[in-house]
């Protein structure tokens, strides 16, 4: 094993393709601890899973073999390498060399692989990796991150329709900024039903309270996307240990 260490770094701006690969191994470490950490090839094909991906990318290895180790640099990402020296390994270090708290690290995750969300939808994506019970739990945990300034957001995080979006962009790269935040009246007993986006939206203005049913079941769809690519990542990955394997005993 290399590159261990405990010394804590500061999350800073990172490349799109920086954001994308690191995204990939935090995710991978939650939802598929039994194939991590990740060989090159399995990170490729996370980086560009077509589900949980936004903007879907199309990376190349050496790409990827690059970005990783730009991560390696930095501090974010180690390597480990087998008992046949044949396959590296990669995995991240963001558990052991930030103070993020598991449910801070899965939205922090959701928001590098898909960019700007809304309170629900960032709840229901990040509750794949991490239990986030309540609206209020997802407030609790974005309240630091925000203080760090990991995280922005267009608005007051009371606040319905409110969106959310990661703060680690390089100066100068051109992104999509959050939909600017409209102010109305002081919020009275009813606001968590009036809609607060601005006019005009790009998405439904609100979200009723049926909708919660349809988020629900669009995050079980998504969790189901994400099994069944886990589960091809899964058999490519043993059809080339299955390859490896016939190499060694010279089938």
């Amino acid at each position: 094993m290399s590159d261990t260490g405990t010394e804590k770094i500061p999350l800073t701006p990172m490349s799109r393709k920086q954001r994308r690969v690191l995204g990939v191994l935090l995710e991978k470490a939650f939802t598929t601890p039994e194939q991590y950490p990740l060989t090159l090839k399995a990170t490729t094909t996370g980086c560009n899973q077509k589900n949980n991906r936004d903007p879907v990318s199309s990376y190349d290895e050496d790409t990827v073999h690059q970005t990783l180790e730009e991560l390696r640099e930095r501090g974010f990402v180690g390597c480990l390498h087998t008992e046949s020296g044949r396959t590296e390994r990669y995995r991240h270090y963001l558990r052991h060399r930030t103070d993020l708290t598991e449910p801070q690290l899965a939205i922090i995750t959701e928001l590098l692989l898909r960019g700007p969300q809304q309170l629900g939808e960032l709840r229901t994506r990040a509750s794949r990796m991490v239990a986030i019970d309540s609206q209020d739990d997802l407030r609790d945990a974005l309240q630091p991150l925000s203080q760090k300034n990991l995280v922005r957001a267009n608005g007051p995080l009371e606040r319905r329709g409110i969106e959310v979006d990661h703060n680690l962009y390089p100066p100068g790269e051109n992104h999509e900024p959050l939909a600017a935040y409209q102010d109305i009246a002081e919020p009275a007993a009813d606001a968590e039903e009036r809609p607060v986006r601005p006019t005009p939206p790009s998405r439904p203005e609100s979200v009723p309270r049926d909708d919660a049913r349809i988020a629900a079941l669009e995050g079980r769809i998504h969790d189901l996307q994400s099994q069944l690519a886990d589960v091809r990542e899964l058999l490519t990955t043993l059809k080339d240990d299955f390859a490896e394997l016939r190499r060694q005993i010279g089938g």
